[in-house]
């Protein structure tokens, strides 16, 4: 890692370059580096390039793959490419000697992940990955009221995020090839939040299934942990998504032994970013509208709570301050490697049609 600079204000801007331009990479990744202060968007690469000039300007130079990864004058290298590409293009990256973000999922499967944090570490390198639902403005509210006591001990937590597209598209996501499927798309974001809510779980159990007509990967998921022992013994969370909820389900619905919270709808920042604003554009940034609902005291009817903004820009200004040695990787390999051993003991579930228990340590 880099020495620590006297004072981060005056340190030159870290460069970035961002390997692909579709969703991830066009919707979150140029946006929030670019309104990162002390980060550089420098290059990019794409395999259309009018498409990032448009967006970006000329400033920004379009490269291969290989070409931006060589290039000594880039710090850091983002990975919003697809999945199956994470574990080859992260190696070729790291062992070019640069600090690497990895849009999720980390990589394929454990192995892979485990292959590149040792990489990392040999090299003295930044590893993290994009699990940027963590400073989603309902989770953060959600944590709160863990930590407040407000529903008491919790004993269930239910966790969906549904959608409605019931075509299928012909992109990778929705291809039969390796990464694709909605539970390596949204698993990791929901099992994140759970292993930071919670810790690990003792056991899961997963199924997938495909339920739009024409569906070649898995488009529905509905897992279940549990807790056996220590400060969550009992405890059950839910995970779910789907792509054909019309009427989507609470995004969380927590329960406990003094009441329960929850609440619908998704945090806005993506929207926001999907139409354009940006934290450097749009203030104040992740300002909800919406309210969550806590029920307490055994009240019939429920009261508001209101929920605080969505925090995105929190996770590049915190990779900034790692590389400056001014703080700590805000999503570290070693969680994300967590998550991504979750996301294979899920994928065995599924196979044997069994709940998986799950190694301590």
């Amino acid at each position: 890692m880099p020495a620590p600079t006297p004072c981060a204000g005056l340190a030159p801007a870290l460069r970035v370059g961002l390997v692909g331009f579709g969703y991830a990479g066009s919707t979150f990744h140029a946006p929030l580096i670019r309104a990162t202060p002390g980060l550089a968007l420098v290059a990019v690469a794409s395999s259309d390039a009018a498409k990032v000039q448009c967006a970006l300007g000329p400033a920004v130079a379009v490269l291969p793959v290989a070409a931006l990864i060589d290039r000594d004058d880039i710090d850091l290298v983002v990975l919003a490419s697809p999945n199956a590409s994470h574990h080859p293009l992260a190696r070729q990256a790291l062992a070019a000697g640069r600090h690497v973000v990895i849009d999720k999922p980390f990589a394929l499967d454990a192995g892979q992940a485990a292959e590149l944090l040792a990489l990392a570490e040999s090299r003295g390198l930044l590893l993290s990955v994009f699990h940027n639902r963590r400073w989603d403005s309902d989770f953060i509210a959600l944590q709160q009221v863990l930590a407040d006591g407000c529903v008491g001990r919790p004993v269930e937590l239910a966790s969906h995020f549904d959608r409605y597209r019931p075509t299928v598209v012909d992109r990778w996501r929705e291809r039969d090839t390796p990464g694709a499927g909605l539970w390596m798309d949204l698993g990791p974001h929901l099992l994140d939040q759970a292993v930071q809510l919670f810790g690990m779980p003792d056991a899961m159990a997963l199924d997938r299934a495909r339920l739009r007509p024409g569906a070649m990967v898995d488009d529905w998921f509905s897992a279940r942990l549990r807790w056996a022992d220590g400060a969550w013994a009992g405890l059950r969370v839910t995970l779910g998504a789907s792509m054909l909820a019309a009427a989507a389900r609470p995004r969380f619905a927590l329960h406990g032994l003094a009441g329960s919270w929850q609440v619908h709808g998704l945090d806005v920042q993506e929207a926001d970013l999907k139409r354009g604003a940006t934290p450097a554009s749009h203030a104040p940034w992740g300002h909800e509208s919406r309210s969550a609902t806590l029920w307490v005291d055994g009240a019939a009817e429920g009261r508001p709570a209101p929920l605080p903004a969505g925090r995105y820009p929190a996770y590049y200004a915190g990779i900034r301050d790692a590389l400056r040695g001014l703080g700590a990787t805000p999503v570290s390999a070693q969680q994300a490697l967590a998550v991504q051993r979750l996301l294979d003991a899920g994928l065995r579930s599924d196979a044997a049609r069994a709940e998986i228990n799950l190694p301590r340590g």
